[in-house]
């Protein structure tokens, strides 16, 4: 084996770590100089309670005219904003749904105010998500399908379980349930954040964006580094470029979780388990998937980061046999909603499924 003087390895490692340096810090301006704008939403709010809105997608230009499959709810999470399932014309799962017939309204949950301050998760889902829920059955003359994303699916769940009378099918699009099913790195992570969230939380009536943003990056350290280096070598003027900006902006325009939601998620959650220990309660009442009585796809990305793929399949594992469909796509957590094979991987099977269970 050939022997390399201490001096030429480290003189090595010094231009390997300058060069990635050069090429992340490339990336990272050329993010912020580009001019894509994601513009004004054109579907209309036809449902507001304090900060909350939802949007009709069955009124924008794609849609199919008079949505004859009826109405389909879409559940975003609390901690990211709700057009990640538009993220723009081209990239839009509710624009797909309404150019199906399907008449999508999307949950804007938009950022806590004044009467959100001291929200906890009984107030999001037993009160506002529930009640928006059974106005628009009433709307839609009967029950409608649901369909809730990562942490959205986990409100979705519960609400159904408060009135399953409203709801005529569930799909659950990479659900957490278990979050220690894929080892204790998540469960550490947030333990060792925990001694510190009470004094946070005395400071703000939230707990900050960039907080949570940086609970994320510790699930995945080196993937920030790596996507900007990445767009570093993509033309500014090209389709692929727009389509990283709009995904980074959205990543960036996180929503800060009121202090009982943080307490409720980050400790509940993450730390006690609480969901897979059938501890979870809501209004009440337990929230067990075992309960479930309507047809429901458990939708499992096979490169989830974010939400481990054991931590979604034991939440379809919980779900009774007879009503239970699961689906694995070959995509990450957002990639599944949002990237260059997201209509064949994800969208279309799901649009298969709502055919196939009405």
């Amino acid at each position: 084996m050939e022997k390399h003087h201490p001096d030429d390895i480290a003189q090595a490692l010094d231009r390997v770590a300058f060069a990635n340096q050069s090429a992340f810090h490339d990336g990272v301006r050329a993010y912020q100089k580009h001019g894509y704008k994601r513009g004004v939403d054109d579907a209309p709010v036809i449902w507001e309670d304090g900060a909350t809105r939802i949007r009709d997608y069955g009124a924008v230009e794609e849609a199919k005219p008079r949505s004859p499959l009826g109405i389909v709810v879409l559940v975003p999470s609390l901690v990211n904003r709700g057009y990640i399932l538009d993220l723009n014309k081209k990239r839009s799962f509710a624009r797909f749904l309404a150019k199906a017939g399907y008449r999508p309204l999307l949950v804007d949950w938009g950022y806590p105010g004044e009467e959100e301050t001291h929200y906890g998760l009984d107030d999001y889902i037993a009160g506002r998500l529930v009640t928006a829920l059974q106005d628009i059955a009433d709307m839609n003359g009967g029950p409608v399908p649901m369909i809730g994303y990562c942490m959205g699916g986990v409100l979705t769940l519960a609400a159904t379980l408060l009135d399953p009378a409203q709801v005529s099918r569930l799909v659950l699009l990479a659900t957490p349930w278990d979050f220690m099913a894929a080892g204790p790195t998540q469960g550490r992570i947030a333990a060792a954040f925990a001694p510190s969230l009470p004094h946070m939380l005395s400071i703000h009536d939230s707990l900050p964006v960039d907080v949570l943003q940086s609970l994320f990056a510790s699930l995945d350290p080196f993937m920030i580094g790596e996507k900007f280096r990445r767009f570093a070598s993509i033309p500014a003027n090209s389709a692929k470029a727009d389509d990283f900006v709009a995904l980074e902006d959205w990543l960036n325009d996180g929503v800060p979780l009121t202090r009982r939601v943080a307490i409720d998620c980050l400790i509940g959650w993450y730390v006690e388990n609480k969901p897979a220990k059938g501890e979870w309660q809501i209004d009440g009442i337990d929230i067990n998937p075992a309960d479930i009585s309507c047809p429901t796809l458990a939708v499992i990305p096979e490169n989830d980061r974010i939400v481990p793929p054991e931590s979604a399949q034991a939440l379809f594992a919980s779900l009774p046999e007879d009503v239970r469909t699961e689906l694995h796509p070959s995509a990450g957590h957002i990639g599944m909603m949002v990237g260059s094979r997201a209509e064949k991987s994800t969208w279309g099977p799901v649009l298969d499924w709502l055919a196939e269970t009405q």
